[in-house]
């Protein structure tokens, strides 16, 4: 755990929401089980294994040490959330959570939930990902995006943003499509996206009518029974890409499956999506750094060849 408790004692002040310490990563011994996210105006601690309170004292007091170094005019606002064994426990630790609690991200605006559930609205480790799309849309405005397992629809928010004509955001969570849509008028953003909360594999025809796009994100749960399953169901979204996309059009496939390396994603792109040339993996954000790069979050960019006439 020293490694959780000098990252606590070194932290700047924490402006937009990121991760802080990621143990998870595997490069700081006898700290793989947590990971500190600030969701500013809070901290939220995760551990991964069961936790005394000793150490959560322990943890209180070096994070009210280096809070008052940082913001001795401010509460100290923190959050323990612990998943083990299939259960998440989640609990309140010093000062209160905002309601609505609003948080920032390269200047737009994200809801966020931190006392329920494990995802929290904002995936910290996808920042970089939404940092390609602004500057791909920000390259090649006026162009259709096409957001699948959209979530609470950031990649939708920050690609309207940089300039995109319509973003199309397909998810079956009504309740993550609900904030999505909190999420654009949040922003500044009256128009330009239309929320769909249907099985994508269901809505093909519609989905295919509405194009074709200058951009596809996919970035699909690695595994939710009854929803998608990487393993078997990649590889159907795969086979529709190249329907999908705009002569010169972009896709970025995403996965975040530890079990899973580089090549499930880009042999089976070979495969099943040949004339898609791959163009980058789109880095992590630094602190997700990871000890095998196969476990860590992949972010693959794909291009479809240009048009040329006959």
């Amino acid at each position: 755990m020293q490694a959780l408790l000098q990252a606590i004692a070194t932290m700047d002040m924490p402006l937009d929401a990121q991760r802080i310490f990621h143990g998870r990563g595997g490069l700081h011994p006898g700290s793989e089980q947590w990971a500190l996210d600030a969701f500013p105006p809070l901290l939220l601690l995760t551990s991964f294994e069961p936790v005394t309170d000793d150490t959560l004292a322990l943890i209180h007091e070096a994070l009210s040490a280096r809070w008052q170094q940082l913001a001795p005019e401010q509460p100290l606002n923190w959050v323990f959330q612990c998943r083990h064994e299939g259960r998440t426990e989640t609990r309140l630790m010093a000062g209160s959570v905002p309601e609505p609690h609003v948080v920032t991200e390269q200047g737009a605006r994200f809801r966020v939930h931190v006392l329920k559930g494990q995802n929290h609205g904002l995936f910290l480790d996808m920042a970089q990902g939404r940092r390609w799309v602004r500057e791909h849309v920000a390259a090649h405005p006026g162009g259709k995006v096409l957001n699948l397992f959209a979530y609470t629809c950031a990649f939708s928010v920050v690609a309207l943003q940089a300039g995109a004509r319509h973003v199309l955001n397909l998810d079956m969570s009504d309740g993550a499509l609900a904030i999505g849509k909190q999420n654009h008028p949040l922003n500044g953003l009256t128009a330009g996206a239309s929320f769909m909360p249907h099985d994508i594999f269901k809505t093909w025809g519609k989905i295919t009518r509405m194009g074709p796009y200058h951009l596809v994100i996919v970035d699909p749960p690695s595994y939710q029974k009854g929803s998608f399953v990487a393993t078997k169901d990649y590889a159907r979204l795969m086979r529709r890409l190249p329907d999908l996309l705009m002569p010169g059009g972009h896709a970025l496939l995403c996965l975040n499956a530890p079990e899973l390396d580089l090549a499930f994603l880009q042999d089976q792109m070979q495969e099943l999506a040949p004339q898609l040339r791959f163009e980058e993996r789109v880095a992590n954000p630094a602190v997700f750094a990871d000890v095998s790069p196969e476990r860590a979050l992949k972010v693959l960019v794909y291009k479809a060849p240009e048009w040329t006439p006959d």
